[in-house]
């Protein structure tokens, strides 16, 4: 596998998967050139059949000679493109899928800034746009490029066995005209750009929109989203336009100047001839090879211009998907070696790019096996304090240590291996129970995924689901419940066996229900490993080891939960306000049960009478 981070340039990306199958490719080009010169071969055969059936019948011998060669280039043009084909058959779609296998594994290791500044949609097409447009490019240079290029240098000897001033002299127009229009499709490489640019926006205004369907409608927002798009849909064409008009621009501007010279040419044999200078067959291949020279250079220039159009559409992919990992591990990183999971912030501050400090200067050590608490303000940093423990953004200052290890030193991946995470917001694949709980371990066993969803609590309803294990969930998990996706993401991190588990508010959406069963689960998850858990309903850690209470970026309350609710602190006061919500809960649903049931007799009347009204 690549390393695309290095390779920014199409160019250089192109020329690393063509050199991994340049013996495939080399076969391809001699094949190529073979056939075109063959074809010069067959054009320039015309000359003999012709000088020879102007002279005595006698000759005849002479005639069939050069049939006979003209035939045999006519077959080798043919079998060696088939050569080409089946050498390219297999070499050009295998770069296609491994490159689009390197930027899919280069884009899975950015980091969160990085998705979180772009479309996910967009990245996603941007992916098989870079992959599809390097296959274009690939065949357009391979069977239009080369072997237009190769038919006009073709043209340009086959004319200097008659007349060198007339070689000569296709040979300057052919590269002017060759020269102008590569100039020309430079210039209009900006227009391809922004029309590339159009396109990815369209594509992930399209995704974002599908993504979340369920807003658009429950707002009622179709037409809105539809004109959106509409707009996005507008400035693409409005680009896609311009570049095209100026594609035809091109064409036109070589059609007459091929036009020009083709017509010339002939015109100057016709000329030498009457003059008694050259043969007859000699001017039959000046008018051959003129017409080559008009459709070469015709293909030639259509290429270009293709080439132009592709290359700026993988430039802009490729320039968007290679952006260097802004969290690389560093070549000196070390594997995570896990000693108990005891967790140590040594004065960590941490804000976002352009915004305020979110964590400012925290202390905090727990020891291995401890359940700690977090609590504290929307905004304060208690989720950020969780996301800098797995290390998904790099810290402004200070250190955070696993067992004495700077985590900043080790492989990102043996650290997060060491981390569950079961949060608030459960994102699960497509695919089955089966394979969403064994992600936590790829390696595990049918029956360790089972053992882990009992543990879990989720045996109850995915025996109630109508495939069991092999029922797929959903995009995102729709087809579970809030409650049922939460033990899920509960048996995922028990399969992953990991010593350290945090817990981002992983209850506060649940129905009293659900959150009894959730509860077993983390009940299960959390023996004898560290638990840090952000918990918006306090009696969720009534029981944990400590709670720390984070304000403004900072630790303003650490000690047992027994001890800070007589402290009349900040976590007094949450303590004392949820007691008294769950207080007028309770009497609320008092209230609704005294109230008498319902009289359905009296329904139809008083519909009918709001009709009258």
């Amino acid at each position: 596998m690549h390393n695309v981070a290095s390779m920014s340039k199409p160019i250089a990306l192109i020329a690393r998967y063509l050199w991994r199958h340049r013996i495939a490719h080399a076969l391809v080009i001699l094949a190529i050139l073979g056939a075109v010169a063959a074809s010069v071969a067959a054009r320039y055969s015309m000359k003999f059949i012709v000088d020879a059936m102007t002279e005595d019948r006698a000759h005849l011998a002479g005639v069939w000679q050069a049939v006979l060669i003209f035939t045999a280039c006519v077959g080798a043009d043919n079998v060696l493109w088939r050569v080409a084909g089946w050498a390219g058959a297999g070499a050009f779609p295998a770069i296609g899928a491994e490159l689009r296998l390197d930027l899919f594994s280069h884009l899975l290791g950015q980091s969160n800034r990085y998705f979180n500044e772009r479309f996910s949609g967009a990245l996603a097409g941007r992916v098989s746009t870079a992959a599809n447009g390097v296959f274009t490019l690939e065949n357009t240079f391979t069977w239009n490029v080369l072997p237009a290029a190769a038919a006009t240098l073709g043209a340009v000897i086959g004319l200097g066995t008659v007349r060198w001033e007339i070689a000569a002299a296709l040979a300057v127009a052919a590269a002017a005209i060759a020269l102008g229009i590569a100039y020309a499709a430079a210039r209009g490489g900006p227009l391809n750009h922004a029309f590339a640019e159009r396109a990815a926006e369209v594509s992930g205004e399209i995704v974002d929109a599908v993504t979340n369907h369920s807003i658009v409608r429950v707002f009622a927002n179709r037409a809105r989203e539809t004109a959106r798009l509409k707009q996005a849909l507008a400035a693409e064409n409005e680009a896609h336009r311009r570049a095209l008009i100026y594609i035809e621009r091109l064409r036109l501007a070589h059609a007459i100047a091929v036009w020009v010279v083709s017509g010339a040419v002939l015109a100057w044999a016709v000329k030498l001839w009457a003059a008694g200078t050259i043969t007859s067959g000699d001017v039959v291949v000046c008018g051959s090879f003129a017409l080559a020279l008009l459709q070469a250079s015709r293909d030639l220039a259509v290429a270009l211009v293709e080439v132009s159009h592709h290359w700026s559409r993988v430039a802009e992919a490729v320039a968007t998907l290679t952006v260097p990992h802004d969290m690389a591990d560093d070549r000196a990183a070390t594997s995570f070696r896990c000693n108990g999971g005891m967790i140590v912030f040594d004065n960590v501050s941490f804000g976002h790019e352009h915004g305020h400090v979110t964590l400012d200067g925290v202390s905090l050590r727990i020891t291995a096996g401890q359940s700690v608490g977090v609590v504290g303000p929307s905004g304060a940093g208690k989720s950020t304090l969780l996301a800098l423990l797995q290390r998904l953004y790099p810290t402004r200052s200070g250190r955070i240590l696993i067992d004495g290890q700077d985590i900043a030193a080790l492989r990102q991946d043996s650290l997060r291996r060491a981390i569950a995470l079961v949060p608030q917001d459960i994102s699960l694949f497509h695919r089955s129970i089966l394979e969403n709980i064994r992600y936590g371990r790829p390696d595990a066993t049918d029956a360790e995924v089972m053992a882990a969803a009992r543990a879990a609590r989720c045996e109850d309803f995915i025996a109630r689901l109508p495939e069991g294990y092999a029922t797929l969930v959903g995009e995102r998990g729709v087809r579970l419940s809030v409650g049922q996706k939460q033990r899920v993401a509960i048996a995922r991190a028990l399969l992953a066996d990991a010593p350290i588990i945090l817990l981002d508010e992983a209850t506060s959406a649940l129905d009293t229900e659900s959150e009894v069963a959730v509860q077993q689960a983390l009940s299960e998850l959390m023996r004898g490993r560290t638990i840090l858990a952000v918990a918006h309903r306090l009696s969720t850690i009534a029981a944990f080891d400590r709670v720390i209470v984070i304000d403004e970026g900072r630790i303003i309350e650490d000690g047992p939960p027994a001890q800070l609710r007589h402290r009349r602190g900040t976590f007094a006061r949450l303590w004392q306000a949820q007691t008294d919500e769950s207080a007028r809960d309770a009497m609320t649903e008092e209230w609704w049960s005294r109230l008498p049931p319902p009289d359905h007799a009296a329904a139809p009347k008083a519909a009918v009478n709001s009709a009258r009204r």
